[in-house]
């Protein structure tokens, strides 16, 4: 599914454990037993990682996807709701044609951006900031295929990469590389791992963001594009874009349906370890006029138009998805699909059913407000820098 956004300028392994010690058989006697005994715990609970029970299993991940064009207010909204994400990752990074790594806001925009990026810090959430194959405002190709298949180009890209979350203090990277071919299925696998490694030798993590499919397959190339489970291997966290079922070009319908969601997730555990695993759930929708293309709108949007043209919001059972249908001044029939507390909370029961390590909510930009509690109520996280499990 096409990974959309609310942009008004635009249309819409566990490491692995040290060696064990040789060791010799000696005659003790007395206190030098005790001693040596206790040593040997000591180095004992150093060298090798301690199970964790099912009570001390980590807490949950919450992830913030924030827009370049909403980073203040964004930020407002996680410093009134603090304690309810554990991560946040401003959406913020594009690249160019040659590889580069630029900002994705427009030139007039570039110190909003900063602004925004240092309100973010006084947070004390960690920061993993994603890169997509933007340009110019609008996604392409050709940047990471020059990459993928160009050795040097590629070797570039992952120091740049590497340079730009140790200059940033970032702890880590996350990306967002789409409408990959399933020609590229191999050199991207090759990408993530070395990217990977990478990172993992500064103490960085990488995220790598997916198209949701149910099968390897998918439903076109570039589910294909994507291997999950050699994916899965190298990178921290697998975000699935679980949505966009429906989307802008598509004929009306829920964007994420629960069914599908399920269906989504129970692939998704076959080829990746369940504590990488990170639900995306949208927090917005789409507006569709007279069979033509959909509109981006957030819940806020969605409140508005409902009561400025007396439309009642009906629920479906099926989808778990609210809807409603509207004629404007004009006479058109809209037909509105969206998420609001209600079905975020039967997505994210269904990540933590599921036993998989978290959800990202895509993108925070004016959404049902009774979302943060939901979302603190079904997936509790911990107090950002308590969790350390699985940095």
């Amino acid at each position: 599914m096409v990974n959309t956004s609310i942009d008004p300028q635009s249309p819409g392994a566990s490491r692995t454990g040290k060696p064990r010690r040789s060791s010799r058989r000696r005659v003790l006697t007395g206190s030098s037993f005790l001693i040596l005994l206790f040593l040997g715990a000591v180095a004992l609970l150093v060298t090798v990682p301690r199970m964790l029970g099912p009570a001390e299993k980590p807490a949950s991940l919450a992830v913030a996807s924030l827009p370049f064009w909403n980073l203040s207010a964004g930020q407002t909204v996680l410093a009134a709701n603090r304690g309810t994400f554990n991560e946040v990752s401003p959406w913020i990074y594009g690249i160019t044609n040659n590889g580069q790594i630029v900002s994705q806001a427009p030139p007039g925009r570039t110190a909003e951006t900063a602004a925004g990026m240092a309100q973010l810090r006084t947070l004390g959430i960690p920061l993993v900031p994603s890169i997509a194959n933007r340009t110019n405002g609008l996604w392409a190709y050709e940047p990471v295929a020059n990459m993928l298949h160009d050795p040097a180009a590629m070797t570039r890209h992952i120091n740049d990469i590497v340079a730009l979350v140790q200059r940033e203090r970032y702890d880590g990277i996350d990306i967002d590389y789409e409408d990959l071919p399933a020609t590229d299925r191999q050199v991207f696998t090759t990408f993530v791992t070395r990217l990977a490694d990478a990172l993992h030798d500064k103490n960085k993590i990488l995220t790598i963001a997916v198209f949701a499919k149910t099968t390897d397959a998918g439903e076109d190339g570039r589910n294909a594009g994507q291997d999950y489970a050699a994916i899965g291997k190298a990178a921290d966290e697998v975000r699935l874009m679980a949505y966009d079922y429906n989307w802008s070009g598509s004929a009306p319908g829920p964007v994420a349906p629960l069914p599908w969601v399920r269906d989504v997730l129970t692939y998704a555990k076959t080829q990746i370890p369940a504590e990488k695993i990170v639900l995306g759930v949208a927090v917005s929708g789409y507006d569709w006029v007279d069979g033509g293309q959909g509109e981006v709108v957030t819940w806020i949007q969605c409140f508005g138009r409902a009561r400025a043209f007396h439309a009642t919001s009906q629920f479906d059972r099926l989808s778990q998805s609210p809807y409603f249908k509207y004629t404007d001044a004009q006479g058109h029939q809209h037909e509105v699909w969206y998420e609001n507390a209600e079905s975020t909370a039967t997505k994210l029961e269904a990540a933590k059913a599921a036993g998989i390590r978290g959800a990202f909510l895509w993108m925070i930009s004016s959404e049902d407000d009774r979302t943060w509690a939901t979302l603190h109520n079904i997936l509790p996280v911990a107090a950002p820098g308590a969790e350390g499990s699985s940095r």
